[in-house]
């Protein structure tokens, strides 16, 4: 009730009864706890000890570019919907709606000429089964709404950045980004959420993404955050015919992070891909969980996710390939891969297939190791030092998902955060 005053949400739309019912639903249902067999390796006790503020929060200090910049692609002309504290800021950002609608929710929620579209997607795939995931639902408000029309290929990048300041208290933001690529469509996505302070911060954040006929998209999460930060985010994807969407996911920081990633392919020969690469030290704890539903004949989906463990910290890997009893001619294929570069680091990996179809081609697997001795060896014989022959290693190891990355300044960044996490200069021309 309080969070609706504060937007003056009127009572008779449907986003009000969305939240009523969504609200009713978390406190059913709660929190995620370990008893969950999704949640068995990632415990949510040390975030919820926190008094997290629920609402915005007015920064002590006002943010400008130069506070920022680094944190955007640089080198490249793109939109940017740019939030600060869970709130928009118009002079960091570069919106649009000729031709397609690049801007807020909010904004799009107040103006009853998206409301046809508004009713049609929002909250049609996000799942009420997961308390978090409600409880999103019940302050959705605020956050990035894209529809690219049809017939059209967005000219250059779009960039979702959500800041956090130095504010009063600890604070629990919420974003809900809704993205909708018509037929014969084309975009390319970049998110981040970034803490500019050392308090505590915790963004649980919804994305649902509708790809109809024919569109392609690409959508790259970077998420290396500070250590008093915690994500949640959860992105909902559904396909139609001919559709291709890759999400490719970046964990390299933050306390604990938690990436849901679940795909519903409902066209024929519609095409997914997941990629993931995640390199952490110290205490940190990432999670990925998939899920891939196959929900029609003659679709494929490709996964490939990559991991390097440091210190005492931990991975989870918990990917499920869903294949209905009328999705004949499935081709999917799912992979993960762990380096472990000390015995206090630990990762639990579990790919799963569940095939009820006959006529499929599935497969998965999982590797854990350490680095190839003989190979750092060898190298050192060459006259590498051994913390520059380990690094190259590490990095030709993620280099196959690296490597997909369709955007060149991109790829360039990645490569960037890397070589500072492997610590050393790896020759990267930045």
């Amino acid at each position: 009730m309080a969070f609706e005053n504060k937007v003056s949400v009127d009572t008779d739309t449907d986003f009000h009864s969305i939240r009523t019912t969504a609200i009713k639903q978390f406190e059913k249902i709660g929190f995620p706890n370990k008893n969950r067999e999704d949640w068995k390796y990632t415990s949510l006790k040390k975030l919820l000890k926190t008094d997290y503020s629920l609402f915005p929060i007015q920064s002590k200090h006002e943010l400008e570019l130069k506070d920022v910049d680094r944190y955007f692609l640089k080198g490249i002309d793109s939109y940017k919907i740019v939030f600060v504290d869970g709130v928009y800021n118009p002079y960091l950002s570069e919106t649009t709606h000729e031709g397609m609608d690049i801007c807020l929710l909010s904004a799009a929620i107040k103006k009853t000429k998206y409301s046809i579209v508004l009713n049609h997607y929002f909250n049609k795939i996000a799942s009420m089964s997961d308390g978090l995931t409600t409880l999103n639902t019940a302050f959705a408000g605020e956050g990035a709404f894209i529809h690219i029309k049809k017939n059209t290929v967005v000219d250059k990048p779009i960039q979702i950045i959500y800041f956090t300041t130095d504010t009063d208290k600890d604070i629990l933001l919420q974003p809900r980004n809704l993205l909708i690529v018509d037929e014969n469509s084309q975009v390319k996505i970049v998110e981040r959420h970034q803490s500019l302070s050392n308090r505590k911060v915790l963004n649980n954040t919804v994305t649902e993404v509708f790809a109809n006929k024919r569109a392609h998209i690409d959508y790259y999460k970077i998420q290396n955050d500070n250590k008093n930060a915690s994500l949640i985010d959860s992105t909902f994807v559904q396909q139609k015919e001919q559709s291709v969407v890759s999400v490719n996911t970046y964990s390299f920081g933050g306390d604990i992070t938690r990436n849901n990633l679940s795909f519903f392919l409902k066209g024929q020969h519609s095409s997914a891909i997941l990629n993931g690469i995640t390199i952490i030290d110290g205490e940190q704890h990432i999670d990925n969980q998939t899920n891939v539903f196959h929900q029609t004949p003659n679709c494929e989906s490709h996964e490939l996710y990559k991991g390097i463990y440091d210190e005492k910290s931990t991975g989870v890997f918990n990917g499920k390939v869903i294949v209905d009893r009328i999705a004949q001619k499935t081709d999917a294929f799912q992979q993960n891969d762990n380096i472990l570069l000390t015995d206090d680091a630990t990762i639990n990996s579990k790919p799963q297939l569940e095939i009820f179809a006959d006529d499929v081609a599935c497969s998965h697997g999982c590797t854990i190791g350490q680095l190839d001795k003989n190979a750092l060896f060898y190298m050192q014989q060459r006259g590498i030092p051994k913390k520059e022959a380990k690094a190259l290693l590490l990095y030709a190891f993620t280099n196959e998902v690296v490597g997909r990355i369709t955007i060149p300044v991109l790829k360039t960044k990645i490569s960037q955060i890397i070589s500072q996490k492997l610590a050393v200069d790896l020759g990267i021309d930045l």
